[in-house]
């Protein structure tokens, strides 16, 4: 079974269904980064009935605070940061109708069910490859929150970015499903 995927982002629903725990993907399209700082100020909007500065529609957030551009390119190192720190925010981002993550690391049991809820998925990339990251960013735009700095909120245009599936939108969780395939393969 080809296991590598090439898609489009935004990312829609029935796009989002088709992506299965373990898949190599590679996304192209626009992304859309956040971390912490950005993430409490967008729950801080929602909770004072404010709108969002960018629709969670269909869009996919990359957990990732760029390093400063080299000459000739439009970020410098991108690599992503651990997706737990976001979980007390994501549940409510993903009922607006975000459709995907990037991150790194295991995720709560609140937002695997948000992630079940709403049909949408949590990929990872690989921590320590930032500098090969960018080279599948072609632009970087900051749209929000540009007093964060490196946390403000940046759009990016992505050609073949490439992640891997960690929770599809029926709740499989490749963290998890790899320690049993592991210890059957032990045993």
């Amino acid at each position: 079974m080809e296991m590598n995927k090439y898609v489009n982002v935004p990312l829609d629903d029935e796009a989002a269904k088709e992506l299965r725990a373990g898949d190599y993907v590679f996304l192209t399209g626009t992304i859309y980064t956040a971390r912490d700082a950005a993430h409490k100020r967008m729950y801080e909007a929602l909770s004072e009935g404010s709108n969002l500065p960018v629709s969670m529609e269909n869009n996919v957030i990359y957990y990732m605070g760029p390093s400063p551009a080299r000459e000739g390119r439009p970020i410098g190192s991108a690599g992503p940061t651990t997706a737990s720190r976001m979980d007390k925010y994501a549940p409510s981002l993903l009922d607006l109708g975000l459709k995907g993550m990037i991150g790194k690391g295991k995720r709560s049991q609140e937002v695997k069910d948000a992630i079940v809820r709403n049909g949408a998925v949590y990929f990872a990339a690989v921590g320590g490859a930032g500098a090969l990251l960018s080279k599948s960013i072609l632009s970087s735009e900051v749209v929000a929150y540009d007093d964060l700095g490196t946390e403000a909120i940046r759009r990016l245009e992505v050609k073949n970015f490439p992640v891997i599936v960690v929770i599809d939108s029926e709740g499989n969780d490749l963290y998890m499903t790899a320690i049993e395939a592991y210890r059957e393969e032990e045993a």
